[in-house]
């Protein structure tokens, strides 16, 4: 068997070292060339287990050595920085944060010429015994299954299930990171060192996390990377002025004019941030869909339930994807549509009651 994969995201590689690992054939196609993409994730035993599953012990490994500490709590503050709300962490679950960066550099050791960087998947002409694989620029991939793996703009999805509705939820969020030198750590709030932290403030809110690495990537030859805060200020799309056309530091400025009478700390922190590394997500959600009929193509992650990173469950659901379609691949013998039947059953159970999950206030 041979898998083209279109996508090198957390739940494209995944799926692409599960492969690997049960003896099957795999070629990644990735548009873009191999930027660091977003900052920080949550994972928790849903991607801890998933991610035992499909990487060689030594990259697992590798994964734990460079996760960040792990939180003692959650908070809720008022924009003053007044505790509203908090929850303590369960010492005994599986709850950590990874720097995506790093985590995509670790998913990809081992895949040598496995991966075509800017090499985008276009779409696709299937048939009963494959896939031709449609790649900008004219260039054709056969293989015997194609999983789309793209994200929530998929090319895939649209060529598999041309009315799969994904809304735009109107949400906005001005997402920066600010490195943790001494002068940042002498302003941040005893609730921010404990773990992830929601500043509400009236239409707006700001949720912060930690990533302070257990060990520093470079000591194992990855990229090097310290230490930093991630900050997310989010909004209704009509409580901020017009961010479609604006620069990194335009949106940085933004923020930091939103915030401008909240605590003296939290607006520090901000103004401390590395402005051209700010970025703009609109939020999009997708809604669920009935059963389509099964064939050698099929999607994960938010291709198929992308979701608001409201609830931290979206690289979760695309990790158990990866390893459930490893499974199922592995499994299938000469029943590959019987096999993709089934994986898509029980991802469409999950993942869209993790999309509706997100939703919830």
């Amino acid at each position: 068997m041979r898998v083209a994969v279109a996508g090198a995201g957390v739940g494209g590689l995944g799926l692409a070292q599960g492969l690997r690992r049960a003896g099957i054939k795999v070629r990644v196609f990735e548009r873009s060339a191999g930027r660091p993409q977003g900052y920080r994730l949550h994972f928790d035993a849903r991607a801890g287990q998933a991610l035992e599953k499909c990487l060689p012990p030594a990259l697992f490994e590798l994964v734990l050595a460079t996760a960040g500490q792990p939180g003692r709590a959650f908070s809720v503050l008022s924009r003053r920085l007044r505790p509203r709300h908090r929850v303590e962490s369960d010492p005994a679950a599986f709850s950590t944060s990874v720097d995506r960066g790093i985590l995509r550099e670790i998913l990809s050791r081992g895949l040598d010429g496995a991966i075509s960087y800017d090499s985008e998947v276009t779409g696709f002409d299937a048939d009963a015994d494959g896939v031709t694989v449609r790649l900008a620029g004219g260039g054709r991939f056969r293989a015997d299954v194609l999983v789309g793996a793209d994200g929530v703009h998929s090319a895939v999805r649209r060529s598999l299930l041309p009315s799969a509705p994904v809304e735009d939820t109107g949400s906005r969020v001005i997402y920066g990171k600010t490195l943790l030198d001494d002068p940042v750590r002498a302003h941040l709030p005893p609730a921010l060192r404990d773990g992830f932290v929601a500043i509400v403030g009236g239409h707006v809110g700001l949720a912060t996390g930690l990533v302070e690495f257990r060990h520093p990537p470079a000591e194992f030859g990855l990229r090097p990377a310290a230490d930093y805060l991630m900050w997310g200020l989010s909004a209704r799309r009509d409580r901020f002025p017009p961010l479609d056309d604006l620069t990194p530091a335009g949106l940085h400025a933004v923020a930091l004019r939103t915030i401008r009478f909240w605590h003296r700390d939290v607006r520090a922190l901000l103004a401390a941030a590395a402005a051209d590394e700010t970025f703009l997500v609109r939020v999009r959600s997708s809604v669920r869909v009935p059963a389509w009929p099964p064939s050698r193509v099929t999607l994960l992650g938010d291709a198929i339930h992308a979701m608001s990173p409201a609830g931290g469950s979206g690289a979760n659901i695309a990790l158990m994807d990866a390893a459930n379609l490893t499974a199922a691949l592995a499994g299938a013998g000469s029943e590959v549509v019987t096999a993709i039947e089934a994986y898509e059953r029980s991802m469409r159970d999950y993942g869209f009651a993790a999309v509706e999950a997100s939703r919830r206030p």
